[in-house]
């Protein structure tokens, strides 16, 4: 081990014995920008790719064209969804009512109505499996899982709607060049724009 391996690993933060919480998600410094809690663990995201980047912007400016008043549309922003979880999804439509000012971090489950994930190689299992469980667990009505379609290369958005009955996503539909729904607002959008940008 090197002088500047030891110095290095000296650095890392040290997780208690319970693990993190999101008090501490909150409070830990120098933690890199979009910093996830998973089960009281830190999950360091990776640098975007640009297709990541362009369908977040093309998911926030369809979202924002339709908008009630009454709901917001926020990107990469943490939501609290227990004491030892805060994912931050890609794009998330909170309640309007939720936004408390132009210095808040971070929703709380209750007040989000989609949340809306961007695989990226890295996150496949967490995007996949991880984050949407938990999401329906902490009962948020709405779930998009957006891929990159292997064919035109264009997003690919499944759509998925909670289950009160058994707390957990039922598939309604696959989106490739438009999406078009109705929860948890009227929402069209042009998935072949992201050529646009």
């Amino acid at each position: 081990m090197t002088a500047e391996s030891v110095t290095q690993h000296s650095r890392w933060h040290v997780p208690p014995k319970d693990g993190y919480t999101v008090d501490d998600l909150f409070t830990l410094p120098d933690l890199p920008p979009h910093t996830e809690l998973i089960d009281g663990s830190l999950v360091i995201v990776s640098p975007q790719r640009n297709f990541h980047a362009d369908v977040i912007d093309l998911l926030v400016s369809g979202l924002r064209r339709s908008i009630p008043k009454k709901f917001k549309v926020k990107r990469e922003m943490t939501i609290v969804l227990d004491r030892r979880n805060g994912p931050e999804p890609d794009v998330s439509v909170v309640l309007a009512d939720a936004v408390s000012g132009p210095d808040q971090t971070s929703y709380q489950a209750p007040d989000v109505l989609l949340a809306i994930e961007v695989v990226s190689p890295d996150s496949e299992s967490r995007d996949r499996t991880t984050k949407p469980q938990k999401y329906a667990a902490a009962g948020i009505p709405n779930f998009w899982r957006v891929e990159r379609d292997g064919t035109s290369g264009n997003p690919l958005v499944h759509v998925y709607e909670l289950d009160p009955l058994t707390h957990g996503y039922v598939h309604m539909g696959m989106h490739r060049n438009r999406i078009e729904v109705d929860k948890p607002y009227a929402i069209d959008i042009d998935l072949t724009a992201i050529d646009e940008l």
